[in-house]
């Protein structure tokens, strides 16, 4: 089965702007959480993006996936450089990493086009 991640993405970003709707404090609430933890500092944003597409891998969350490849891909990240990610990726995650990581180089890829 192959996997959109545009698609993906989209359909998330929808649902998730429902339930900004129904719970607005709790998720207005996460988004600044995310807003800060993601802003430069002692590491810049980029390398905050590749810890965070890491470990969207190794807990297999397709949604993680897509978005911080898309967000990596703005950011000027290479595929090399998502490659070495996934590579530490399968070392510590082992098998179920590994097919997680070869679906993020599709996700990376669909960004691309």
């Amino acid at each position: 089965m192959t996997k959109d991640y545009k698609t993906i993405t989209k359909d998330i970003s929808e649902y998730t702007a429902e339930l900004r709707k129904s719970v607005p404090d709790a998720m207005n609430s996460f988004y600044a959480l995310s807003k800060a933890a993601t802003a430069d500092g002692a590491l810049d944003k980029k390398t905050k993006e590749f810890i965070a597409l890491a470990i969207g891998v190794t807990q297999r969350c397709d949604g993680c996936i897509g978005f911080h490849a898309k967000a990596l891909k703005s950011l000027g990240a290479t595929r090399e450089e998502i490659a070495e990610v996934l590579a530490m990726c399968v070392y510590m995650g082992g098998g179920p990493a590994l097919m997680y990581a070869a679906d993020t180089l599709r996700a990376y890829d669909q960004f691309s086009e």
